[in-house]
């Protein structure tokens, strides 16, 4: 995975699951990428759906208006949610899953947190997502 950055944009699978949520217009490729997320069993979980579990979460937090910083990265997603931000209704669902996602990834079964914990970013990662936690 190409990363250049430590919060959810910044890396290949994020880059390429905002591609993809442009071809949908409702909530559904985020629940699916939740789910797959949580339904990854008892083994560890990936690192390609951990980030992109991120930014379908933040996704959530913006069409809640509690978006994170704006950029370049985040002009897929940005662009996706400002055309629905009027019309979306929060679902408590989504919300709870989005939760226990995170969970899932901050937990010692995540290959994600693991690679992070590996490198010299690990506290910034961490604090980038349980900013997005406490945005969520």
């Amino acid at each position: 995975m190409g990363t250049w950055a430590v919060d959810a944009f910044g890396n290949d699978y994020a880059q390429d699951w905002a591609q993809d949520l442009h071809e949908t217009s409702n909530m559904d490729a985020i629940e699916d990428t939740l789910d797959t997320a949580l339904d990854a069993g008892a083994g560890e979980l990936e690192a390609p759906f951990a980030a992109e579990a991120l930014v379908a979460i933040e996704v959530l937090a913006r069409l809640q208006g509690k978006g994170g910083e704006r950029g370049e990265d985040s002009a897929l997603v940005d662009e996706w949610v400002d055309a629905r931000k009027a019309k979306a209704k929060p679902r408590a669902d989504l919300a709870d899953k989005a939760s226990r996602a995170l969970e899932r990834i901050l937990s010692d079964d995540s290959e994600l947190r693991a690679l992070w914990e590996d490198s010299e970013h690990y506290e910034a990662w961490r604090a980038s997502v349980e900013d997005l936690r406490a945005r969520l």
